[in-house]
């Protein structure tokens, strides 16, 4: 299965890419701003299909829809 960004590019582990909206964390009280960049992503499944971590927040589950390849 492909995982592909807001763009439609096909992402794959190890990659980088940039929030392209303000995201509310669900169970904390911090905001991802957009251009938030995540390092080194993993690939699960599902509809939240990104794991990463920010420097703020470890362990994030996103959504492709809202992310775009560096």
């Amino acid at each position: 299965m492909d995982v592909r960004d807001s763009n439609g590019t096909v992402l794959s582990a190890g990659d980088s890419v940039t929030i392209i909206k303000d995201l509310k964390v669900k169970g904390s009280s911090v905001t991802l701003k957009r251009g938030t960049v995540i390092k080194n992503i993993r690939l699960g499944e599902g509809d939240e299909a990104v794991e990463g971590n920010s420097d703020k927040v470890k362990g994030l589950r996103l959504n492709p829809a809202f992310l775009k390849k560096v």
